[in-house]
């Protein structure tokens, strides 16, 4: 990608449940509802999800040279250690020390429970991505799309809420999962060392499997224990993001397996409706990318 292959994003609304503002984020269940697949009446032999996929692939050849359209499977890690000691003490000492000036526990490597640094998933993270997989199965018989292609952040929680996800579908060979590590899809960057990744050759030595995008490095160079990154300057990382996989993935179904921050910049810059997911939830979103 160079820097002029640019896009306008913008949210497609009308396929799924999570598009309305009727839709309530903190009680809606995605395994429950079909991904929230809206369902239209249809006297055809095709399934729901092939019907939309049709719909996609027409917008797709209507869209000619300049607009293009993709549908992004978002997933929220399973709950990591880190989302329980939060709740242990609370988001005021998590965030802030009692003079409410500057972050306390989230700077902290863990406590008597144990390392939040790279946090990796609980036991309820762990089965919260086994609903997902779960999920997927029931999907596949329904005839989702599969993912053509599968991103990850390189945090040890997405990485291992993919692995859970995904691997052991059954899938065609075309469609196995083959993820790709990209840097710019972490979680928001600085001071909470749960959001510090671990050296690459560490990564690769839990994910074998795993592939790392070019220029990846050995250490983490994005993570500063002194400065927060804003929600402006993420949503900027993730337009960066967003401009190099539209402009290099020809795929149309594409799962990213990110974070609560990550996902919530990404919606913002498709102009979604704000939709906070539950950790281990999935929204799809249909977005149009028009080349500037």
């Amino acid at each position: 990608m160079t820097q002029s292959t640019t896009f306008k994003f913008s949210a497609v609304p009308g396929f799924f449940l999570q598009d309305e503002p009727t839709t309530d984020p903190a009680t809606f269940d995605y395994a429950a509802s079909n991904f929230g697949l809206i369902v239209r009446e249809d006297n055809s032999l095709h399934t729901q999800w092939q019907n939309f996929t049709q719909e996609i692939q027409k917008l797709n050849a209507l869209g000619g040279e300049s607009v293009c359209y993709k549908v992004l499977f978002l997933g929220r890690h399973g709950e990591g250690v880190h989302n329980v000691a939060e709740v242990r003490y609370g988001t005021k000492k998590w965030d802030t020390d009692q003079s409410y000036v500057k972050e306390y526990w989230s700077l902290l490597d863990g406590d008597e429970y144990g390392s939040w640094v790279d946090a990796h998933l609980t036991p309820v993270g762990k089965a919260q991505a086994q609903t997902a997989y779960d999920t997927w199965a029931t999907q596949i018989q329904n005839g989702i799309p599969y993912p053509q292609s599968y991103y990850v952040s390189p945090l040890h929680r997405t990485c291992e809420t993919a692995q859970i996800t995904f691997q052991g579908l059954d899938m065609p060979l075309t469609r196995q999962f083959r993820p790709l590590i990209k840097e710019l899809l972490r979680e928001t960057l600085g001071e909470h060392t749960c959001d510090r990744r671990s050296k690459a050759s560490e990564i690769k030595a839990d994910f074998p499997e795993y592939q790392f995008e070019a220029g990846f490095s050995e250490d983490d160079l994005l993570w500063d224990p002194k400065i927060r990154e804003t929600d402006e300057d993420r949503d900027a990382r993730l337009t960066e993001f967003l401009n190099d996989i539209f402009a290099t993935d020809d795929n149309i179904f594409l799962s990213l397996t990110a974070h609560s921050g990550a996902i919530t910049s990404i919606l913002n810059i498709v102009g979604h409706r704000a939709f906070r997911l539950q950790t281990g939830a999935v929204i799809p979103v249909v977005v149009q990318a028009e080349r500037k």
